[in-house]
């Protein structure tokens, strides 16, 4: 779930990408490792609003967020349910969609370019260790760009399947991943003409 990014002008907006991702990593571990309590669940919850409300997004895109995050709420809540108490489940469904809630803030504030830029200049030092920053900061931006292509296939399988009457369902998943293996074919052809390994 990469929320794309929204131009604005707040302080979350502005601060530094390399920043934004150190401040993810240290709340996102906070919020994993911290034993939660119901007042700490509802602080943790309060926080995520907060920086929302701070960013100077749309109302609507908090809730919009949310419903995206749907699925990982009900996978969650549904296996842990088996296995675990049901706080236990809510206090691990609690982190996982706070810390996912974050990550998409990240995205929402933050350019793609700015966000690539910071983690290859932060992966340089790995470089003495045989890690290609620039190979992973391509990597990473080529994954980014596919989501809307891959969104864009979906669209279009649902387009046709409305056009000719018929209901795939589940079975959706088929010719979306054909079509999208495709494009990253075609991708990867496109970078090997230009002379990339």
């Amino acid at each position: 779930m990469i929320a794309l990014y929204v131009p604005g002008g707040s302080i979350l907006h502005r601060a530094p990408a390399g920043a934004k991702l150190l401040t993810l990593f240290a709340l996102a571990l906070l919020i994993s490792l911290f034993p939660h309590t119901l007042p700490s669940l509802v602080a943790t919850a309060a926080v995520v609003i907060g920086l929302y409300v701070v960013a100077g997004l749309p109302p609507a895109t908090l809730p919009r967020q949310l419903w995206l995050a749907k699925w990982i709420v009900a996978i969650m809540v549904l296996t842990q349910l088996v296995f675990l108490t049901p706080w236990d489940a809510l206090v691990n469904t609690v982190r996982v969609v706070s810390i996912v809630l974050l990550a998409a803030l990240l995205t929402l504030t933050t350019r793609t370019e700015d966000l690539l830029a910071a983690l290859e200049s932060g992966m340089r030092p790995l470089a003495r260790l045989g890690v290609d920053p620039r190979r992973i900061g391509l990597t990473l931006s080529l994954t980014i760009a596919m989501l809307p292509v891959v969104a864009g296939i979906a669209e279009r399988v649902r387009d046709a399947e409305r056009a000719r009457g018929a209901r795939l369902g589940p079975r959706i998943v088929v010719p979306v991943l054909v079509l999208a293996l495709r494009h990253a074919d075609d991708v990867a052809d496109a970078l090997t003409a230009r002379g990339v390994d």
